[in-house]
């Protein structure tokens, strides 16, 4: 956490990644009591993206999948909100969010994928029908990782 003293007797604590801009803004108004820099420092700061973004293609499991073992142990339920990633640790929580129409559904990271090339996330039946790709197949998502 970064602490940055901006008037005599006040400190701003900030916490996560920031943009050079924000940090540009902070020393400006740091040497300065011109209260437009609160303003755009306070402008930055609320428009921030999350430190953890991805964007890519998404895809859903086949209804075949249901049933079965997932790579964290657990079985794969089409209506559970659920999702497969590379990397990502099991129970993870993702905000997943169709670019194409701003719909978005949590789901809870419990299995390894997707094992096609090109794509970032494999959803669950359940929050693929949510987002609206059940019929398309796949969509341009952005992913919000909260760890």
């Amino acid at each position: 956490m970064q602490c940055i003293e901006f008037a005599p007797y006040k400190t701003l604590q900030l916490t996560g990644h920031y943009a050079a801009s924000e940090v540009l803004c902070l020393f400006m108004w740091r040497r300065s009591d011109i209260f437009v820099w609160a303003v755009v420092l306070l402008t930055l700061l609320g428009c921030r993206e999350p430190a953890n973004v991805e964007e890519g293609l998404a895809s859903y499991y086949a209804d075949s999948f249901h049933g079965r073992k997932t790579a964290s142990g657990d079985t794969y339920s089409k209506r559970a909100y659920t999702a497969a990633h590379r990397t990502l640790a099991f129970d993870n929580r993702v905000k997943v969010t169709n670019l194409d129409n701003d719909k978005s559904v949590w789901v809870r990271i419990n299995d390894r994928g997707p094992h096609v090339e090109g794509r970032i996330i494999d959803l669950s039946g359940a929050a693929a029908r949510k987002l609206g790709i059940s019929e398309t197949g796949t969509a341009k998502v952005r992913l919000e990782i909260h760890e």
